[in-house]
Formats: C-alpha cells, structure tokens, sequence
C-alpha cells in the first residue's frame, strides 16, 4: 500500500484556534490521566474494601461483596458507562439528576465516565486483593489475634500490608488498563486522547499519523507508569520495610 506520511500535520493549527494537533493531542492526554486517576483512587478504595470483606467469616457480608463483584464483572465496559451516562441520572432524585445532565461540557461526560471506570476496575482490584489475602498462611491472621490484636487490627496491621506487596505487580497492570479503558469514554462525548485523535483524523484526514501519534503517547505514558511501579515494587521489597510500620504491641 502507497501512503505518503505527513507528520507536519501534527504542527499545523487545529481548528478549534487552541493550538497545533499535537498539543490538541496533549491536551487530550491530560484528561485521559485526569479520568485514569481518579477512577483508580476510587477504584483502589473500594477494591480494598470489597476484597477484604470477602475475606471475613461474616457470611452475609461476603455474599453482599460477591454480587457486587458477580454484577459489575459481568457486563461490558461499554453498557457500563452508557448505563452511568444515560440511565443512572434518570433513577436519581430528580434535583440530583437534573444537576448532573446540566453540568457544562467537559464535566457532563466526565463524571460519569469516572464513575464507570472506577466501579468497573474496582471489582478487579477486590479480586486481587482477596487472592492475596487468600495467599498469605493462615497463621499470619493468627498470630496477630494471638498476640492481642483486634481482627480488625490484625487486617490492618498484619494482612493487608502483605496482602499488597503480593499483589502490586497486578495492581500495576490493573492502573495500566485504567488508562487504555478511558478511551471508552468518547463514546458519551469525553474528548480524551482517543477522542481527539479521532477528531483529528476527521479535520485533517490523517487517519493513520492520527492515530499513529495517539498510540505513542499511550506506549510512553505507559512506559512511564511502569517504571515507576517497578521502583515502587524495588522499595517495598527490601526486607522489614512493612515491618517498620508494623502492628502495635499488646496492650498498646
């Protein structure tokens, strides 16, 4: 196939008067890692509460965290953030609702589409947190209650600190499809980097450096997410690390 590249499109001023393509393009990474980041706060949070409770002997507690994760495991990203964008106002207090469908573009899509993304990536992270709950020994468990610890501290002081360190290469992968799903979101009109990308392509008719220019921004950002995860993986290795922080004595 004959194809003469014009990469000087991507210095050539975009419509819009913001700028050239390329900063279009950054721009529009900026809101994909404003989406990545907070879905994966919210995300971690409730992954780490859903995983743990499945965990505890509290029969009725774990039936309640296996729906949840049997429900928003089960249906596609996709019917997920059209449910989050269109249905979900709907069943709210018609006040709530109203407030959320007039909400000015940006902020229209992207708070749905953070949402979606968070309840989505945290019924994977609850995932991973039970399995590694489930792979410590069961002595660890315990010994902390052995040692006076509550069951509660002893989750806090004693599992869940190891619990992480064994599932921090996954949590990593896990933060990495956060970023490749936002590109989900323009579908309900978020102009993200995938987005934009498209919007490109359709202004300049450069599909192929469009979209050529939108998957090295995502291979670098992700490069990038790595490295850093792997230093933090380098860190929390060293021995005694967690144990510095470790569980109060008894009777503290």
């Amino acid at each position: 196939m004959q194809y003469n590249w014009h990469w000087k499109v991507l210095l050539e001023a975009e419509p819009g008067g913001t700028g050239t393509y390329l900063q279009y393009l950054i721009v529009g990474l900026g809101w994909t890692l404003a989406t990545a980041l907070a879905a994966w706060v919210i995300a971690l949070a409730v992954g780490a509460v859903i995983g743990t409770i499945r965990t505890t002997p509290v029969k009725w507690a774990v039936r309640l965290g296996n729906l949840y994760v049997e429900i928003f495991r089960n249906v596609p990203l996709i019917v997920q953030m059209f449910l989050w964008f269109f249905v979900v106002p709907e069943l709210l207090p018609q006040a709530v609702g109203d407030w959320i469908k007039q909400m000015p573009p940006p902020w229209g899509s992207y708070v749905p589409a953070v949402m979606c993304l968070a309840i989505f990536t945290s019924v994977r992270v609850a995932e991973q947190v039970r399995a590694g709950i489930n792979s410590l020994a069961r002595g660890q468990r315990m010994a902390g209650i052995a040692i006076g610890l509550t069951e509660t501290q002893t989750y806090r002081f004693v599992v869940l600190p190891q619990a992480f360190r064994i599932i921090l290469p996954p949590l990593t992968s896990e933060f990495m499809n956060v970023i490749k799903n936002s590109s989900v979101a323009l579908t309900i009109g978020l102009l993200e980097l995938t987005g934009r990308a498209r919007a490109m392509q359709e202004f300049s008719f450069r599909v192929f450096e469009a979209f050529t220019a939108a998957t090295v921004i995502y291979l670098l950002t992700n490069l990038i997410v790595v490295l850093l995860m792997r230093a933090l993986e380098q860190r929390v290795r060293v021995p005694g690390l967690i144990a510095a922080g470790g569980a109060p004595q008894a009777g503290h």
